[in-house]
Order: structure tokens, then sequence, then C-alpha cells
């Protein structure tokens, strides 16, 4: 198993980490980079930029990075399904590098404008690997590990934020000079990432069920699990295989109208939402703001700023470990409901800072246990429930509406915030409050867990809500498990057509 934790920590530094450290880097030289923009301004125009529009130029500049996340998770199903998961990774690195070079040199070009494209192109990319490194980490882990390699994701996107942190320090690069080298930095982990990913296998379920290449499979399955016999493993993914031969990949519209899967589609629906709508990239976009309305000291932000990051870390860290022992769900309700008490507590210290001084040191705390109560659950988890929920030719279809979730809600959260903030003040996180409520009341009625369990298993879990029978769910999923090798080769096969069973010639 060395080559998953391998692939897997590999995959997750080229891409998730990049996501992080993307959500965070803009915080640290928001000074400077608005002092950029009115300078530009000023010279161009004669004239410096009025305050409104200082404020919705950064507000794009934020929120940006999600449209750009949109159009990658757009993209990203025929890319995955020409080049597979882990070429997609190695391709991607294009877009990181292509960023990289627009936004570290937009001071030098006096172009503020190359600094909004950078945001939006690095959106792309971020977009393409958050569907496509837990696509590639669901077909890769053992079920016994599926959770634990899944939170992968989430630990590196915590390191990358915590990062980005550290780097935007003012002993480092957090100084009006050195601000563009926070953005050049991201060529790193692009490069660790095309120099080692090339020499680790492909996904083999892609192989087998996509490519139908049984010996790469065969050597992939050997080379990830460190064992010789891999019949039972090859053996399970060609249960769905035998699906697989007659059935295209699952288009968005054919997944929607799919009966069998339409409450996983809503469960995926509603995670991503809360995953972005409930305050945590509010916090991280604007976490310099929120510290100095709570009475921070301006000098001592960057260091009580540092301390999030390396809470999400620890937090990130400790729910990879225990994923696999306490489950999916008592980790994701458990999470959101804790953001609820913690908002709650948050509100009320901001509210009241004025009147004792040692509140702003609640509310610090508050933001802390907020960011570890996500990381705990809603941070990771919902990218391994997308990855779980579906089978082969549903699973790209599904990350793209995941996706497309995601990034809409991250956009949502980037513009609207400071004007939310500002017309609420400090009840603005009561907002974040109702909709955590909101996803864990959903998750604790309709989530089953899905800790060791196979794809199938977990599409046995919803067939009473989706009101489809075991049986009706077993034809759609493993026709083939329920013939004799002998029926198998007989004229007539059953294949999935938009979720209905249906016969057709071989």
């Amino acid at each position: 198993m060395v080559a998953s934790f391998l692939s897997s920590l590999t995959g997750a530094f080229g891409s998730s980490f990049l996501y992080g450290y993307n959500l965070s880097v803009v915080n640290a030289p928001a000074v400077y980079i608005k002092k950029f923009y009115n300078e530009t301004w000023e010279r161009r125009y004669g004239f410096s930029v009025d305050e409104s529009t200082l404020t919705l130029l950064w507000s794009i500049t934020v929120s940006i990075f999600a449209i750009g996340g949109l159009v990658g998770a757009i993209i990203v199903t025929p890319i995955v399904k020409f080049f597979g998961r882990k070429c997609t990774l190695l391709l991607n690195n294009v877009f990181a590098v292509t960023a990289a070079l627009l936004m570290s040199f937009s001071l030098l070009a006096g172009s503020f404008e190359m600094l909004i494209l950078g945001r939006i192109i690095m959106g792309v990319d971020a977009g393409i690997s958050l569907s496509a490194l837990p696509m590639y980490l669901s077909e890769i882990s053992p079920k016994e590990i599926r959770g634990s390699l899944g939170q992968v994701t989430a630990i590196f996107i915590c390191v990358g934020v915590f990062t980005g942190q550290v780097l935007g320090l003012p002993e480092i690069f957090g100084q009006e000079s050195r601000w563009p080298y926070l953005f050049g930095a991201i060529i790193v982990p692009s490069l660790i990432q095309v120099v080692i990913l090339p020499f680790l296998p492909e996904s083999p379920r892609y192989l087998l069920l996509e490519k139908h290449n049984t010996s790469k499979a065969e050597k992939a399955f050997q080379t990830f699990l460190g064992k010789d016999d891999v019949s039972h493993e090859v053996e399970e993914v060609l249960a769905e295989s035998r699906v697989q031969r007659n059935t295209k990949l699952v288009s968005i519209l054919q997944l929607l109208r799919t009966r069998a899967v339409r409450w996983q589609v809503i469960t995926v629906v509603v995670t991503m939402g809360c995953y972005q709508l409930c305050g945590l990239n509010a916090i991280w976009y604007y976490t310099n703001s929120i510290f100095s309305e709570a009475g921070i000291n301006h000098e001592t932000i960057p260091y009580v700023t540092l301390s999030t990051g390396a809470v999400e870390t620890v937090a990130a860290v400790f729910s990879g470990l225990v994923i696999e022992r306490l489950g999916r769900r008592p980790l994701l309700i458990g999470g959101f409901g804790l953001m609820v008490v913690f908002f709650a507590v948050l509100t009320v210290s901001l509210t009241l800072q004025k009147t004792v001084h040692w509140l702003p040191y609640l509310s610090i705390f508050c933001i802390l246990a907020i960011i570890a109560s996500f990381c705990i659950g809603p941070g990771g988890i919902p990218f391994v429930l997308t990855g779980e929920f579906f089978q082969q030719s549903q699973r790209p279809a599904a990350f793209m509406i995941a996706g497309t979730v995601n990034w809409l809600s991250n956009f949502a959260v980037g513009l609207l915030f400071p004007f939310i903030q500002g017309g609420l003040q400090t009840y603005c996180f009561l907002v974040f409050a109702a909709i955590c409520f909101a996803g864990a009341a959903y998750l604790f009625f309709v989530l089953p867990e899905t800790k060791n369990k196979t794809f199938h298993e977990i599409s046995q879990a919803f067939a009473k809500r989706n009101k489809v029978s075991l049986e009706m769910q077993e034809i759609n999923h493993y026709p083939g498990e329920r013939k004799s090798s002998a029926e198998q080769e007989s004229t007539f096969t059953s294949s999935v057509n938009n979720g209905e069973t249906k016969k057709g010639i071989v």
C-alpha cells in the first residue's frame, strides 16, 4: 500500500495543496495589493479609485478564483475520460504554472488585470484537481483505507492554507516589495508533482473499466496493494465491467434522471453546498479584517492568523486517523453541529466585545474552534462521499455536479461576504450557523454510513429511499452477477440506460 500513499501524497501536493494555498495567499498582502490597484488606476486615469470601486475590484480578485474553478469542474469530465485520472493531474500543472507567472509578474508589468486573470486560471486548475484527485484516490484505495486516503485531499488543503499564511508573514513575503513571490511559489509544488507522478500507476479501475486493459490494471493493483495475487480485486471490478462494456459514461442529465441514485445526488449537492456556504472560506478570505474587528492589534494579526492554519491542519490529520474507526456520518453531523454552537458564541462575543476586555480572545477561540470542527468532518468527507456513492460510469458526471455546486457556492461567499458583513455587522455569522444546522439536520435523517462498504452495498443502503427495489438495484449495477458464465455469453444482455433496465443485442 506504499504506492497508494505515495500517489495520494504526490497527487495532493500538486493539486489540493494549491487550492488551499490560493485560498489564504491573498489574505496577508491584501493591503499592498489594494495599494497597487490604486496606484495603477491613478497612473492610468489621473485620479484615485473611489473606495466602493476598490472594494468591488478586491472582491472580484478574491471571488474570481471560484469562477475559474467552476470552468475547471465543467471541463473535467471529458479530460479524465480521454487522458485518465493521473495524466489529468499532470497536465493540469500547465494551468498552475501559467497562473503563477501572470500573478507574480503583475506588479512588474503594472497590470492588475494580470493578477485577476491569473486568479481565474488558477481557479481552473483547482476546479480540475478537486474533481480529478478525489476520483483518482477513491479508485486506487482499498475500501479499508478509502476514507483515510480520501482525507488526504482535505489534509493538503489545510497544509496549503497554512503554508500560504507562513509565507505571508512580514519576515518572509508579507512585504510590499515581496508579495509577488507569494504567487510565484505556486510553481514549486507543480514541478514536484511533474517529476514524481509519472512513475506511479494510473487508476486500475480506469484501466480496467474504461480502457479494458486487464494486464495494466493488474500491474497497477499489484503496485498499489503490494501483493502479487490481485485476482479478487480484479474480479470485484469486473463485476462492474459487465455493465460497462455496453454502457457509456453517464451524462449529467442522465444521472439526474436516474432514480436509483436520486438521493445520492441530492446528498452530494447538500454536502458540497454546505461545505462552501458554512462560512469557512469567508474566514480564510477575510481573516485579517475579522480579527481587526475583534480588536486584535494590527501587528499581532499575522501570527494569530497563523494559528488558524495550524489548528486546521491538526484537525484534518486527526480526522484522517479516526475516519475509518468512527465513520463518515458522525464526523460530518458532529462537525456541522459544533460549528452551529461556536458561530452562535462568536456572534455574542463580537457583539459585546467593547463591553468586556477579554471577549476578543473568546472570539479568537471561537474562530479556531469553528475551523477545527469543520476540518474534523465537513472539510474533506464530501469529496470522499462523492467518490463512494456512484459507480464508474456515473462518477465523472457526479463530480461535475459536485464541483459546480462547490464553485458556485465558493464564488457567492467570496463576492457577497464583505457586503453581508457590512450589512449585518456582528450578526453575519448567524447566516452560516443556520446553514450548518440545516446541513446537519439533513444528514442526520438521510445519510447512511459508508465505512468499509463497497459501491454496491452503498447503493443498496439508498435503495428504499430511492423507491427502487434491492433486486432492481442489483440489476442496475451488477447484472452479470445474477447469471451463469454461459448465460453471459448469450445473445441478449442487460444494459442500463437512464436508470432503466432494457434489453439489447450484444
